[in-house]
Protein backbone atom coordinates (compact mmCIF):
# COMPACT_ATOMS: atom_id res chain seq x y z
CA UNK A 1 0.00 0.00 0.00
CA UNK A 2 1.41 3.89 -0.93
CA UNK A 3 1.21 5.61 2.48
CA UNK A 4 -0.29 8.93 2.51
CA UNK A 5 3.16 10.48 2.82
CA UNK A 6 4.63 9.06 -0.17
CA UNK A 7 1.41 9.91 -2.00
CA UNK A 8 1.63 13.44 -1.20
CA UNK A 9 5.69 13.00 -2.71
CA UNK A 10 4.39 11.56 -5.76
CA UNK A 11 2.02 14.08 -6.32
CA UNK A 12 3.59 17.47 -5.28
CA UNK A 13 6.81 16.27 -7.36
CA UNK A 14 4.61 15.82 -10.44
CA UNK A 15 4.61 19.69 -11.48
CA UNK A 16 8.60 19.77 -10.42
CA UNK A 17 9.77 17.09 -12.58
CA UNK A 18 7.51 17.91 -15.67
CA UNK A 19 8.23 21.86 -15.49
CA UNK A 20 12.12 21.50 -16.21
CA UNK A 21 10.88 18.47 -18.84
CA UNK A 22 9.08 21.06 -20.56
CA UNK A 23 11.48 24.38 -20.19
CA UNK A 24 14.67 22.04 -20.22
CA UNK A 25 14.38 18.67 -21.92
CA UNK A 26 12.47 19.46 -24.88
CA UNK A 27 13.49 22.65 -25.72
CA UNK A 28 16.93 20.61 -25.86
CA UNK A 29 15.95 18.14 -27.63
CA UNK A 30 14.46 20.31 -30.45
CA UNK A 31 17.55 22.92 -30.65
CA UNK A 32 20.15 19.91 -30.57
CA UNK A 33 17.71 17.74 -33.25
CA UNK A 34 17.22 20.84 -35.40
CA UNK A 35 21.55 20.93 -35.73
CA UNK A 36 22.06 17.93 -35.62
CA UNK A 37 20.01 17.74 -39.30
CA UNK A 38 22.09 20.64 -40.59
CA UNK A 39 25.30 18.55 -40.22
CA UNK A 40 23.50 15.12 -40.92
CA UNK A 41 22.13 16.46 -44.36
CA UNK A 42 25.68 18.16 -44.96
CA UNK A 43 26.99 15.08 -44.17
CA UNK A 44 25.17 13.10 -46.42
CA UNK A 45 25.38 15.17 -49.57
CA UNK A 46 29.30 15.24 -49.14
CA UNK A 47 29.07 11.47 -49.15
CA UNK A 48 26.58 11.45 -51.55
CA UNK A 49 28.53 14.19 -54.37
CA UNK A 50 31.99 11.25 -53.56
CA UNK A 51 33.90 14.24 -52.85
CA UNK A 52 37.47 12.70 -52.39
CA UNK A 53 38.65 14.88 -49.31
CA UNK A 54 35.79 15.74 -47.83
CA UNK A 55 33.82 12.55 -47.86
CA UNK A 56 37.14 10.94 -46.05
CA UNK A 57 36.30 14.11 -43.40
CA UNK A 58 32.55 12.93 -43.00
CA UNK A 59 33.75 8.90 -42.55
CA UNK A 60 36.24 10.13 -39.82
CA UNK A 61 33.48 12.30 -38.04
CA UNK A 62 30.88 9.88 -38.56
CA UNK A 63 33.53 6.63 -36.94
CA UNK A 64 34.54 8.81 -33.82
CA UNK A 65 30.72 9.89 -33.48
CA UNK A 66 29.46 6.63 -33.61
CA UNK A 67 32.39 4.99 -32.05
CA UNK A 68 32.46 6.62 -28.78
CA UNK A 69 29.78 6.48 -25.87
CA UNK A 70 27.69 9.88 -26.13
CA UNK A 71 28.61 10.26 -21.41
CA UNK A 72 32.39 9.99 -23.10
CA UNK A 73 31.65 12.73 -25.78
CA UNK A 74 29.84 15.06 -22.91
CA UNK A 75 32.66 14.73 -20.18
CA UNK A 76 34.94 15.48 -22.57
CA UNK A 77 33.48 18.21 -24.02
CA UNK A 78 32.12 20.09 -20.35
CA UNK A 79 35.06 18.86 -18.06
CA UNK A 80 38.52 18.08 -20.67
CA UNK A 81 37.75 21.27 -22.79
CA UNK A 82 38.54 23.39 -19.89
CA UNK A 83 41.87 22.05 -19.46
CA UNK A 84 42.84 24.06 -23.05
CA UNK A 85 41.40 27.13 -21.82
CA UNK A 86 37.78 26.28 -23.80
CA UNK A 87 34.99 26.78 -20.81
CA UNK A 88 31.58 25.87 -21.89
CA UNK A 89 28.06 26.36 -20.28
CA UNK A 90 26.05 23.37 -19.58
CA UNK A 91 23.16 23.99 -21.95
CA UNK A 92 25.63 25.34 -24.43
CA UNK A 93 27.78 21.90 -24.11
CA UNK A 94 25.11 19.61 -24.26
CA UNK A 95 23.82 21.05 -27.69
CA UNK A 96 26.79 20.80 -29.17
CA UNK A 97 27.46 16.82 -28.11
CA UNK A 98 24.14 15.69 -29.02
CA UNK A 99 24.04 17.84 -31.89
CA UNK A 100 27.46 16.44 -33.15
CA UNK A 101 26.45 12.92 -32.22
CA UNK A 102 22.94 12.44 -33.68
CA UNK A 103 24.23 13.89 -36.52
CA UNK A 104 26.56 10.98 -37.23
CA UNK A 105 24.05 8.34 -37.08
CA UNK A 106 21.08 10.75 -38.71
CA UNK A 107 24.14 10.91 -41.58
CA UNK A 108 23.99 7.48 -42.53
CA UNK A 109 20.39 7.69 -42.60
CA UNK A 110 19.84 10.67 -44.79
CA UNK A 111 22.93 9.03 -46.57
CA UNK A 112 20.56 5.67 -47.32
CA UNK A 113 18.01 7.49 -48.28
CA UNK A 114 19.89 9.63 -51.09
CA UNK A 115 20.88 6.70 -52.43
CA UNK A 116 17.30 5.05 -52.16
CA UNK A 117 16.28 7.55 -54.97
CA UNK A 118 16.37 6.55 -58.50
CA UNK A 119 19.42 7.86 -60.25
CA UNK A 120 16.82 8.56 -62.88
CA UNK A 121 15.53 11.12 -61.16
CA UNK A 122 18.84 12.78 -61.35
CA UNK A 123 19.43 12.61 -65.09
CA UNK A 124 15.98 14.14 -65.66
CA UNK A 125 17.08 17.25 -63.45
CA UNK A 126 20.50 17.76 -65.38
CA UNK A 127 18.45 17.16 -68.91
CA UNK A 128 15.98 20.03 -68.19
CA UNK A 129 19.15 22.38 -67.18
CA UNK A 130 18.86 22.05 -63.77
CA UNK A 131 22.42 22.66 -62.20
CA UNK A 132 23.31 19.85 -59.61
CA UNK A 133 22.13 22.04 -56.19
CA UNK A 134 19.40 22.61 -58.05
CA UNK A 135 18.14 18.74 -58.79
CA UNK A 136 19.75 18.38 -54.77
CA UNK A 137 17.78 20.58 -53.41
CA UNK A 138 14.39 20.76 -55.49
CA UNK A 139 13.67 17.27 -56.34
CA UNK A 140 16.67 14.22 -54.79
CA UNK A 141 16.65 15.96 -51.24
CA UNK A 142 12.76 16.02 -50.55
CA UNK A 143 12.24 12.55 -51.76
CA UNK A 144 14.87 10.92 -49.63
CA UNK A 145 13.56 12.69 -46.69
CA UNK A 146 10.23 11.68 -46.57
CA UNK A 147 12.24 7.72 -47.30
CA UNK A 148 13.88 8.98 -44.16
CA UNK A 149 11.35 10.32 -42.25
CA UNK A 150 10.45 7.46 -40.29
CA UNK A 151 14.08 6.58 -39.03
CA UNK A 152 15.10 10.28 -38.50
CA UNK A 153 11.63 10.72 -36.43
CA UNK A 154 12.92 7.15 -33.98
CA UNK A 155 15.64 9.29 -33.46
CA UNK A 156 14.43 12.25 -32.62
CA UNK A 157 12.43 10.19 -30.04
CA UNK A 158 15.27 8.69 -28.62
CA UNK A 159 16.97 12.24 -28.19
CA UNK A 160 14.13 12.39 -25.66
CA UNK A 161 15.41 10.11 -23.65
CA UNK A 162 19.32 10.86 -24.14
CA UNK A 163 18.88 14.26 -22.58
CA UNK A 164 19.01 12.51 -19.32
CA UNK A 165 22.49 12.25 -19.78
CA UNK A 166 23.05 16.17 -19.82
CA UNK A 167 22.57 15.86 -16.21
CA UNK A 168 25.97 14.01 -15.56
CA UNK A 169 27.32 17.87 -17.03
CA UNK A 170 25.27 19.88 -14.53
CA UNK A 171 21.91 20.40 -16.79
CA UNK A 172 18.98 21.18 -14.44
CA UNK A 173 16.56 18.77 -16.70
CA UNK A 174 14.02 16.64 -15.23
CA UNK A 175 16.11 14.04 -14.31
CA UNK A 176 18.44 15.66 -12.47
CA UNK A 177 15.62 17.43 -10.67
CA UNK A 178 14.02 13.72 -9.93
CA UNK A 179 17.54 12.97 -7.93
CA UNK A 180 17.74 16.61 -6.17
CA UNK A 181 13.89 15.74 -4.97
CA UNK A 182 14.65 11.76 -4.34
CA UNK A 183 17.55 12.73 -2.30
CA UNK A 184 15.55 15.26 -0.17
CA UNK A 185 12.36 12.61 0.33
CA UNK A 186 15.03 9.82 0.10
CA UNK A 187 12.13 8.05 -1.66
CA UNK A 188 13.82 6.86 -4.54
CA UNK A 189 12.19 3.83 -6.26
CA UNK A 190 8.88 5.85 -6.65
CA UNK A 191 10.03 8.73 -8.00
CA UNK A 192 12.45 7.08 -10.73
CA UNK A 193 9.35 5.53 -11.79
CA UNK A 194 7.34 8.65 -11.75
CA UNK A 195 10.33 10.22 -13.94
CA UNK A 196 10.22 6.73 -16.69
CA UNK A 197 6.32 7.25 -16.88
CA UNK A 198 6.90 11.21 -18.53
CA UNK A 199 9.50 10.29 -20.22
CA UNK A 200 7.41 7.61 -21.48
CA UNK A 201 4.60 10.36 -22.18
CA UNK A 202 6.61 12.49 -23.70
CA UNK A 203 7.89 9.59 -26.16
CA UNK A 204 4.41 8.37 -26.65
CA UNK A 205 3.18 11.78 -27.46
CA UNK A 206 5.69 12.41 -30.35
CA UNK A 207 4.91 8.50 -31.51
CA UNK A 208 1.19 9.57 -32.31
CA UNK A 209 2.66 12.42 -34.15
CA UNK A 210 5.08 10.62 -36.22
CA UNK A 211 2.19 8.08 -37.25
CA UNK A 212 -0.18 10.72 -38.23
CA UNK A 213 2.73 12.47 -39.82
CA UNK A 214 3.79 9.20 -41.71
CA UNK A 215 -0.09 8.52 -42.93
CA UNK A 216 -0.03 11.81 -44.49
CA UNK A 217 3.31 11.23 -46.08
CA UNK A 218 2.05 8.44 -47.36
CA UNK A 219 -1.23 9.78 -49.18
CA UNK A 220 0.84 12.39 -50.85
CA UNK A 221 2.99 9.87 -51.77
CA UNK A 222 0.10 7.73 -53.29
CA UNK A 223 -1.25 10.86 -54.52
CA UNK A 224 1.78 12.00 -56.15
CA UNK A 225 2.79 8.66 -58.08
Amino acid sequence: MISERLMEIILDSFWQILLPGLAVTIPLTAVSFFFAMIIAVITAMVQFAKIPVLRHIARFYIWVARGTPLLVQLFVVFYGLPDLGIILEPIPAAVIVFSLNEGAYCAETVRASLEAVPAGQMEAGRCVGMSYLQVMGRIVLPQAMRIAFPSLSNSLIAMVKDTSLASNITVTEMFMETQRIASRYTEFLPLYIEVGLIYLLFCTVLTKVQHVVEKRLSTYGGKGG
